[in-house]
């Protein structure tokens, strides 16, 4: 039998959306939402679809006031594979540390079976890229204070967020109202005050921690490795009797010819909000299906290969798991390797086990220790995206860097920050990153003033020059794939000496030819390669690109 209520609620959703070409699709997922929680039929009037991630869907709904009056909510709907701790823990980070300080907060929890819903207030926001090259420096200068504010809360209550984007930091234009939302991906620090981030760090650290070290290998003998520092010493007693040999494992990653790097792949994104919102069509990514990259992310099943010595053929397949590792683990430590500076991975790297440490988060966001899977991670990592946020915003690029997978996204950092920086960083968190050629460090100021076009050399016609803004990278798309570095490197300087620069004209520059040296100073100190020395977001609010704002 059908029920009345349910069928009103329904008509009600979309007599507001009659044109939307989605409308079908939609309506169908509203429909099964209402089944899947049927409180919700009695309170919230759900509208439509403002946003789908990996792990949740949102919609805006309006609920009945006992007033009379009609309140936006946001319904945020989890997979029903979320794991129950990973749910729990949001919502403890939005009761315990939202609801002030521009963090969401929460209105309402329902679940039905293993059906959850979170009901939190609508903030009406625009989307970054929309408004990216129209902002103002003063409306720069206030967007990343109030994101610090953010930050300096959740990292007081010891909440590593590892998702900061411009997605999930709300911006209301008009009203000068933020929010930082999804706490889907939150981890806590060894102090967190949220109990249930606790349980779900001590989870996550129950995995195998032996070492891996993946190659990336760039074209024209390039290559970039990352090595643990503990083993690169092994190497070196090895290099006297033959170059070649090594205690160490190598994952060589290569692209094939014509291959081409074009989008963010969004197997690791949590966009709620932002990115794949239904109503910003130009913020839409689409993968790029042509990109085919070994990816070392995923863990390497042994138990599914042969591994193969000079002595003999081990078959694993109908071993168990344990059994596997058994085996891999029986292959000795100093056994050659062969596999180096090669397109192919032997059966000794295969049957080493990856370090395990936390990734999770959205390329071209993720911070050098993260790249690096270095297993000690804390609120540094949300410094370092901020800082991403503010190069974006400085240089009107967004996103900045785009990259399929990690090390590639690690050679990218190195054309800005520096290679020399990188490696020496890497040493002190336990990483040892080898690459074959020397690349400086750019300028920060100026890389920002021409990618943007308010440099003195890069001053064009805006009409000859199309607006960069949008889906395009701040690196060129052939600086974006694996190519020769030394290549990379010369591509980016001419992009910047004028291929692609913007005019901004003298009434339309909006404080943009005055940017203060403090700006690239704080800029400077968020993209600091190494965790520990990096800036905290209780610093920043001090910093004096700030001294006149209000705490």
């Amino acid at each position: 039998m059908s029920n009345p209520t349910l069928n009103a609620a329904r008509d009600e959703a979309f007599t507001t959306s009659l044109g939307n070409p989605f409308q079908a699709g939609i309506k169908k997922d509203i429909e099964k939402l209402y089944e899947a929680v049927p409180q919700l039929v009695n309170m919230f009037k759900i509208k439509e679809k403002i946003g789908e991630g990996t792990f949740s869907s949102v919609y805006l709904a309006t609920a009945q006031l006992q007033t009379g009056h009609e309140e936006k909510m946001a319904l945020k709907h989890l997979i029903p594979t979320s794991h129950p701790l990973r749910i729990a823990a949001e919502l403890q980070c939005l009761t315990v540390a939202g609801g002030q300080d521009n963090v969401m907060g929460v209105k309402y929890c329902f679940r039905k079976n293993d059906h959850v819903v979170i009901v939190m207030p609508y903030l009406e926001h625009e989307s970054f890229l929309d408004i990216l090259n129209s902002l103002s420096f003063e409306e720069v200068r206030e967007y990343m204070f109030n994101l610090f504010r953010a930050l300096r809360r959740i990292h007081h209550f010891g909440i590593v967020h590892r998702d900061v984007k411009p997605s999930n930091f709300l911006y209301n234009r008009q009203l000068k109202q933020y929010a930082l939302v999804d706490f889907g991906l939150a981890q806590g620090t060894p102090d967190t005050k949220i109990k249930l981030l606790k349980t779900a760090h001590s989870e996550d650290e129950q995995g195998s921690c032996s070492q891996n070290n993946p190659t990336i290998a760039l074209g024209n003998g390039v290559s970039v490795s990352v090595t643990a520092a503990t083993q690169t010493a092994q190497q070196s007693a090895s290099k006297a009797a033959d170059k070649r040999s090594s205690s160490l494992s190598k994952i060589q990653i290569k692209q094939g010819r014509g291959g081409k790097e074009d989008s963010v792949h969004h197997s690791v994104q949590r966009s709620v909000f932002g990115e794949r919102n239904f109503n910003v069509c130009s913020s839409t990514y689409q993968e790029n299906s042509s990109t085919k990259l070994i990816k070392q992310s995923k863990m390497i099943d042994v138990s599914s290969r042969k591994l193969v010595t000079k002595k003999k053929i081990i078959s694993t397949k109908a071993l168990s798991n344990g059994a596997a590792r058994k085996a891999a683990s029986a292959c000795p430590s100093n056994l050659t390797c062969d596999c180096y500076a090669t397109d192919r991975v032997c059966s000794i790297c295969l049957s080493r086990c990856q370090q395990v440490a936390p990734r999770a988060g959205t390329p071209g966001f993720r911070a050098p220790e993260v790249l690096t899977k270095c297993p000690t991670q804390t609120t540094a990592i949300d410094m370092w995206s901020a800082g991403i946020i503010f190069l974006s915003l400085l240089s009107g690029r967004y996103p900045f860097y785009k990259a399929s997978d990690d090390l590639t996204a690690l050679a990218q950092i190195m054309t800005v920050r520096g290679s020399r920086e990188t490696i020496q960083a890497a040493k002190t968190f336990g990483k040892s990153v080898l690459c074959t050629q020397v690349v400086p460090a750019q300028n920060l100021r100026t890389l920002c003033e021409k990618l943007r076009g308010t440099h003195s050399s890069c001053m064009r016609s805006q009409d000859e020059v199309p607006s960069k803004a949008g889906n395009d990278s701040a690196l060129p798309d052939k600086l974006c794939a694996p190519e020769p570095l030394g290549k990379q490197i010369q591509q980016l300087k001419s992009f910047q000496e004028g291929d692609c620069a913007l005019e901004m004209k003298a009434t339309d520059m909006k404080g943009w030819d005055q940017v203060p040296d403090e700006a690239y100073d704080l800029l400077d100190k968020l993209l600091d390669l190494n965790p520990a020395t990096r800036i905290t977001a209780k610093e920043a609010l001090l910093h004096p690109f700030f001294k006149d704002m209000k705490l």
